[in-house]
């Protein structure tokens, strides 16, 4: 058995190895054939450069390889490459904000094996739910403190300490998927029995349900409040996900997406920021000088890029003025074309799916509905930001995951991306696919208590 569980551990992270070395190299080329294409010369910092991306993508596969040996090899490989992309596409646009980047890839891969080294045992984070919920409530309100927060593009989602800047928001959906994942894990079966007749309709007891609704509404009012449209969305598709997949009811489902229609509808007579989505999302093009004038820029860029794209380094992804956030799809799919960007929705993809297969294999509740959880996270912010570029629905301001410029995303994603890990290393070694150890803290605890018992014989004498 144990060279089963050997066997298995060594195949994911052998496998999990070769797909972060190719994802390096596929970074250190793309840089590479941008600067020649924008210069027409090797970067002469290109050693360096591979230097110091291979020891970011190591460190966190080797983070796994301790910390996490039983856990998909997919997730980590698919992050670093999306996060390769980006940083390529960001250099093309600013070296200045390629080095910014930079430093923040360093923070995400520190808080990424962090969150590795300090949750050992992710079931144990259920406790403290009502804690979660209270630091992602603060999160969401910081912006509106006068003082700390400010508006930039329209949003008052920013926060200013000192001389960094950050989106508490960002930090704040991981907080409350916390929380909302370890209330359904407790009363996920009261909620699913409906004893509550309203009409012909049994519902579940308001007792239970009224502490997720105060939750979710309070999320959604404040970032509605704050303008930030594609986060409402965002925790709104998290509550409603999360509820299905807890009561296996359809009808959560058919009612939230009831919900949604009332509130879009609401929103669009309500608010004129709205009615301007809305309408740029319609038609760009009569709105050329003003406000329609990035996502004609956008449909420009991905026109001009056709199937194979113009190049890495040949387009012109300056035109677009949010090209580093925003609309950084709209640079990929210039420089490479129809098959880059199709190759940035397989990576998500890729993710979404083990993701998902994360939250299947695990039986434990507040395990799978963590996973599902945070897979829709990544899952919907990037179609709302893939679909407002290319028009599919009306554009909100919000990053695509490990790709656009930004460190409160990055970091954040990182630290997402290091949660899922933990639950997938957690359900491998619950379905015996590798021995089930004691963690890291576990035995560090073990070790002291074992040096205290060797200095103090006396305490253990006493005990006995």
């Amino acid at each position: 058995m144990t060279n089963t569980h050997s066997d298995i551990a060594a195949r994911r992270r052998s496998t999990e190895f070769h797909l972060v070395l190719m994802a390096g190299i596929i970074t250190a080329g793309a840089y590479t054939l941008a600067s020649l294409g924008q210069n027409s010369v090797i970067p002469p910092r290109i050693l360096p450069f591979l230097a110091a991306l291979l020891l970011v993508l190591m460190s966190a596969h080797i983070g796994v390889r301790w910390l996490a040996h039983g856990a998909d090899s997919t997730l980590l490989p698919v992050a670093t490459l999306l996060n390769g992309i980006g940083y390529v596409m960001i250099a093309r646009l600013s070296e200045r904000l390629a080095g910014l980047q930079t430093t923040w890839t360093f923070v995400g891969v520190a808080a990424f094996i962090g969150v590795l080294l300090v949750i050992q045992r992710v079931n144990d984070l259920a406790r403290y739910k009502w804690t979660f919920f209270f630091i992602g409530a603060g999160l969401l309100l910081l912006p509106m403190v006068p003082g700390f927060g400010f508006s930039s593009g329209g949003a008052r989602i920013w926060v200013s300490i000192g001389p960094i800047n950050f989106q508490p928001g960002e930090f704040a959906k991981i907080a409350l998927a916390l929380f909302i994942a370890g209330y359904l894990a407790d009363n996920r079966e009261l909620i699913a029995t409906g004893t509550w007749k309203v009409g012909r309709f049994y519902l579940p007891e308001p007792r239970h349900l009224l502490p997720l609704l105060a939750a979710w509404g309070f999320s959604v009012v404040v970032m509605v409040g704050q303008k930030d449209l594609g986060s409402s969305l965002l925790f709104f598709t998290l509550f409603i996900v999360m509820v299905w997949v807890a009561t296996e009811k359809t009808s959560f489902l058919v009612i939230g997406l009831g919900l949604f229609a009332t509130g879009a509808t609401a929103a669009y007579f309500m608010f004129d920021h709205v009615q301007t989505r809305v309408a740029i999302w319609l038609d760009p093009w009569s709105r050329y000088d003003g406000k329609g004038y990035q996502i004609a820029q956008a449909m420009y860029a991905l026109g001009s890029g056709g199937v194979g794209g113009t190049g890495l380094g040949l387009g012109d992804p300056t035109r677009i003025p949010e090209a580093k956030n925003d609309f950084i799809f709209a640079a990929i799919g210039e420089e490479l074309g129809l098959f880059g960007s199709t190759a940035i929705l397989i990576a998500f993809l890729l993710m979404i799916g083990a993701g998902l297969r994360t939250a299947m294999r695990t039986t434990r509740p507040f395990e799978k509905l963590l996973a599902v959880g945070l897979t829709t996270i990544l899952g919907m912010q990037a179609f709302i930001i893939i679909g407002g570029v290319i028009r599919v629905v009306p554009l909100t301001g919000i990053t695509l995951p490990f790709v656009s410029y930004g460190g409160s995303s990055l970091v954040a994603n990182y630290v997402l991306l290091a949660l899922l890990i933990r639950v997938s290393d957690s359900s491998a070694r619950r379905l015996g696919e590798i021995a089930d150890s004691a963690t890291f803290s576990e035995r560090f605890a073990t070790r002291l208590a074992q040096r205290r018992v060797k200095k103090h014989p006396e305490e253990l004498e006493a005990m006995s």
